[in-house]
């Protein structure tokens, strides 16, 4: 299965206002490793959790009052996020089409829900998380896996892509840690231990047979990652603990990829540019001991995390700064 690309920028997923077509040619335009775009602002069933309302096999979703569960049949929702979903997908081919790279085989990334956040954040039709029970915990996960699959296999089949799959699971670390909030004080939310967290995420990547990066906006969980190898991470690295100077380490040296968040997500930064954002990524290296040549190989430049609340200016200039500053670090990393 061939391995992410290194020396490259990518984004994250989501990105600011409604107009799918206006946000697929910024993505497409800025970047050499592109993702299908992610456009909250449109409301239910465009968010990260709603987009799996479309995504889902044979767990249909319906909105709550405070926020979704699964439901008995397909609804409105349903059908809103799968809607929304084909639109994205559109534009995406539509772009391919247009550039002549239908076909080519380049790497193009699909975010999705991961299958634990999922469970955190969804409701049962009893009105308790899905998270509250285990059974409903591994229907989820399957389902997940199932529809992923299949997304892959649709993204592959307009594009010819390599396709990967990024998880994002800003909420994995609750779960691990059994702090998930329950929807009310009667909820009994049980820690799910990481050995059974990676057990179920390995299984889950080997059904959806791609390329898979877990994306946490929070503190990476090393001690989930080193279960996981062959799995990429994700991560805000701009103000990194020790722990996450030997988590990276352990990481680069078993071969995987890290998508650096290095970018601000959000406000307009001035003072960020190409080079400086590549220096800082070499003085990182640096300070873990790694060889340079690791940043034209296992290192992508991303933001430090989706761009739904940046502006529509910021959005492209942020991706075109992790597109040209990968370049550089694909280039002569030495001479940073």
């Amino acid at each position: 299965m061939p391995g992410l690309p290194g020396g490259v920028g990518s984004g994250v997923g989501s990105m600011p206002g409604t107009d799918a077509r206006d946000a697929a040619a910024i993505v497409h335009g800025e970047l050499d490793f592109a993702h299908l775009v992610e456009l909250p602002a449109r409301g239910l069933g465009a968010d990260m959790i709603g987009r799996m309302a479309a995504v889902l096999v044979d767990l249909p979703m319906d909105t709550a009052t405070q926020g979704y569960r699964l439901s008995a049949r397909p609804s409105r929702l349903t059908r809103r996020a799968a809607d929304l979903l084909h639109e994205d997908l559109d534009m995406a081919e539509e772009i391919w089409e247009t550039a002549g790279f239908v076909g080519s085989g380049k790497p193009f990334k699909v975010a999705v829900a991961g299958p634990f956040t999922l469970a955190a954040s969804v409701e049962l039709r009893t009105g308790h998380k899905v998270l509250r029970d285990r059974g409903a915990v591994r229907d989820l996960i399957a389902s997940c896996a199932e529809g992923v699959r299949e997304l892959a296999a649709e993204v592959t089949r307009r594009l010819g892509a390599q396709v990967i799959v990024q998880l994002d699971e800003p909420m994995i670390g609750s779960v691990i840690d059994g702090t998930v909030r329950p929807l009310t004080r009667f909820d009994v939310l049980d820690a799910i231990p990481v050995v059974e967290v990676a057990e179920a995420l390995a299984q889950l990547i080997d059904v959806i047979g791609r390329r898979a990066v877990l994306h946490d906006c929070g503190t990476p969980r090393w001690d989930l990652l080193s279960r996981l190898p062959g799995v990429a991470l994700s991560a805000d690295v701009t103000a990194p603990s020790a722990a996450d100077l030997d988590g990276i380490g352990e990481l680069i040296d078993r071969g995987d990829t890290l998508l650096a968040g290095i970018v601000p997500a959000v406000g307009e930064d001035r003072h960020a540019h190409a080079d400086t954002v590549a220096a800082a990524l070499a003085t990182l290296t640096d300070r873990i001991g790694l060889d340079r040549k690791v940043l034209a190989q296992n290192v992508i430049v991303t933001p430090t995390c989706g761009l739904a609340g940046a502006s529509e200016t910021w959005a492209k200039r942020a991706l075109a700064i992790c597109a040209q500053a990968g370049h550089l670090l694909g280039s002569d990393p030495d001479a940073l």
